[in-house]
């Protein structure tokens, strides 16, 4: 980030001050399920929010406000530009922007706009996600090692392993070849 110093203070304030601030809320979106939390202006004659009287949530006041250095600024301190397409590139200044690629360019055009923000170093807010295929081959060979797991009792794999698990006429079948081979 080349930011000027002055802007980074402001960012560490602004910061600063929004962890202090407290979440706006609508008025009794607490008390019932069909009010949203989204913030609407208190407006009834007999508003308790509207009166501020203590013990009930803040209102949405101009005190609240970040510093104005940093309004529309990015948290990284670059101002945010959307690119829809690989032409916009060539307005954006790579001091002060960073892009975020609209979520409607598919697979192919994304690819295209990173590899030519990579060479303006242009930052991307919303880059594409690394593929891993490493990963993706460990995961294969564990998958086969698994299916060729030893047993413990036997010392031989799964699908060589006998059944627990034996049937009545099994049984019978064993019991006869014991008898006939002791006679």
């Amino acid at each position: 980030m080349s930011q000027k110093p002055a802007t980074e203070q402001a960012l560490k304030l602004r910061t600063r001050l929004k962890s202090k601030k407290p979440k706006f809320r609508r008025q009794e979106s607490w008390r019932y399920k069909r009010v949203s939390q989204v913030w609407r202006a208190p407006d009834g004659i007999d508003s308790k929010m509207r009166r501020r009287v203590k013990g009930w949530p803040a209102s949405v006041e101009i005190g609240y406000r970040g510093p104005r250095k940093t309004r529309y600024l990015h948290p990284s301190g670059y101002e945010e530009v959307t690119v829809r397409n690989v032409d916009d590139l060539a307005k954006v200044d790579p001091n002060t922007q960073a892009i975020r690629i609209a979520h409607t360019v598919g697979m192919k055009k994304r690819a295209e706009i990173s590899v030519r923000a990579g060479e303006r170093h242009v930052h991307i807010l919303n880059p594409l996600p690394e593929e891993k295929p490493a990963e993706e081959e460990e995961a294969g060979v564990e998958e086969e090692a698994e299916e060729e797991t030893v047993t413990e009792e036997s010392g031989k794999t799964e699908k060589e392993a006998e059944p627990a698990v034996k049937t009545d006429a099994e049984d019978e079948k064993a019991v006869n070849e014991s008898q006939e081979s002791k006679d």
